[in-house]
């Protein structure tokens, strides 16, 4: 990370990247009220690659810099090495690059990617949603309702990476739908690629277009469905 540049509120203490060093087993009763129950074995790597994902999409680590896996430790107050390898599998989801002796690169989108990873979500969902809207009945759709609002309320308040989450839910609860656990992960692993950085669609819109797509599917209206999904997947969103 550069000298002198301002530190983004990934700074910030936060309660889900506990201030030790390395991987260590905490009891849940450290972390929320209630019985006592048995103990658990927290990845300081998971929570901090979580951490990452959301300020990636939140625009706190911009495309184009590049960031040291040393800074980025002293920032979340772990060991450099759950950060690297934090790094590392986000590099295989083509969020950064490698940076020999530097750090990582946060990877720019360029609108053919964008446009491709478009493409390929519609190619994986619509085809399934489709064939899924005539087949479950209405109630599983209204019980997907709560999800799609979800996301109208993260995009109200403007938090991209809250808004990134209730989005993937969303997702991710129709696709379960098939199933098909391959076809949930590697359409989660799409559409996180899609995500992070973020494109050009605002919030609002993206959002409005699930209740839409649920209405559409409670309607068995499959000219609506493919038309709002394939607009839906075509493009990533944005604030």
């Amino acid at each position: 990370m550069e000298q002198g540049r301002p530190r983004s509120p990934l700074a910030r203490p936060r309660a889900d990247v506990p201030a030790a060093r390395g991987e260590h087993t905490h009891d849940e009763s450290e972390y929320a009220y209630g019985p006592r129950r048995t103990p658990q074995r927290y990845s300081v790597r998971g929570q901090v690659l979580d951490a990452l994902r959301r300020a990636l999409v939140a625009g706190e680590l911009a495309p184009g810099e590049v960031y040291s896996g040393p800074a980025l430790a002293e920032r979340f107050g772990v060991s450099a090495t759950p950060v690297r390898e934090a790094m590392q599998q986000l590099a295989l989801e083509g969020a950064v690059e490698v940076v020999p002796n530097r750090g990582f690169r946060v990877t720019s989108r360029s609108p053919r990617d964008l446009a491709e990873l478009g493409e390929v979500r519609a190619l994986l969902e619509v085809p399934v949603l489709l064939r899924l809207a005539r087949t479950v009945p209405a109630r599983r759709w209204h019980d997907l309702r709560p999800l799609a609002e979800d996301c109208v309320r993260a995009a109200a308040t403007g938090d991209r990476a809250a808004y990134a989450e209730a989005d993937r839910a969303f997702h991710a609860g129709v696709l379960e739908l098939t199933g098909n656990r391959q076809l949930v992960a590697v359409a989660a692993e799409v559409h996180r690629r899609a995500q992070c950085p973020a494109g050009a669609r605002p919030l609002a819109a993206d959002a409005a277009e699930h209740v839409q797509l649920l209405d559409a599917l409670v309607a068995q209206d499959f000219a609506t469905v493919e038309a709002v999904a394939t607009r839906h997947c075509g493009a990533p969103a944005a604030g």
